[in-house]
């Protein structure tokens, strides 16, 4: 690492191209992250208590399914909420867990309880965690995904037992904890049905200027101008949603 270190720095007293530097100081960072890993990794120092919250070793339900990941999602799962955790201990600035097995177009009886079983008990073990240790004031927890599930059944196969929910954008729900959000309320109101929002819409330009906001940015300042007109992360549109904010 120091050697090439060394011919990157003397590549850059003879040509002076600021991208040599760019490049050593991510060879650097990235050196840094994997000699930090194997500690991080490491669970021998949490508690049986912290594993047990976690629910490491929790019996896992056999689920035979075209998703989910196959056997050990919940220990993996339970695993990454515990590394979540220990990445923000150790400063990390953005941590993403990623499930991916919520596409539930047929099956969605077993399947979705199968995922809120492998899902509640670490990720309410994550939030009660980084309290307990004076994180959470300053870590904003967000769950969310792309879009939500139709609130009527979806049928492509023709029988009862492949039933499950289609592709639905209209209306669909988040929760956010920690990080300056005021808890304990529900903002937002959609029809008998859930299928169209009739109070309190909240736009994603919106969230993202709420993020942009939390993170001490101001959404409409981060402006470029490209191919004749201005952008920024939220478009044209957003607004700080107010009520969110602690």
């Amino acid at each position: 690492m120091e050697g090439i270190k060394n011919l990157n720095a003397l590549r850059n007293e003879m040509v002076g191209d600021p991208e040599i530097n760019s490049r050593i100081a991510s060879y650097e960072l990235a050196f840094r992250m994997q000699s930090a890993a194997p500690e991080l990794i490491d669970l021998k120092s949490e508690t049986k208590q912290t594993l047990d919250a976690y629910g490491l070793d929790r019996d896992e339900p056999e689920l035979k399914a075209s998703r989910g990941g196959g056997k050990g999602q919940f220990h993996s799962f339970a695993s990454n909420c515990l590394l979540a955790r220990r990445l923000v201990e150790r400063g990390v600035r953005f941590v993403s867990l990623f499930h991916a097995s919520w596409d539930h177009h047929s099956n969605l009886d077993a399947e979705l309880k199968q995922n809120c079983l492998m899902a509640d008990q670490p990720v309410a073990a994550l939030i009660k965690d980084l309290k307990q240790r004076g994180l959470l004031d300053s870590t904003l927890v967000i769950w969310l995904s792309e879009f939500g599930r139709t609130p009527l059944g979806e049928n492509r196969g023709g029988s009862a037992n492949v039933t499950g929910r289609d592709h639905h954008p209209f209306a669909f729900s988040i929760w956010m904890a920690g990080g300056g959000i005021k808890g304990g309320q529900v903002i937002g109101k959609t029809d008998e049905l859930g299928w169209n929002i009739v109070e309190e819409p909240i736009h994603i330009n919106d969230l993202h200027a709420t993020l942009l906001h939390l993170f001490g940015m101001d959404h409409l300042k981060l402006s470029y101008k490209f191919q004749g007109r201005d952008f920024r992360l939220t478009d044209v549109a957003g607004k700080v949603v107010k009520k969110l904010l602690a």
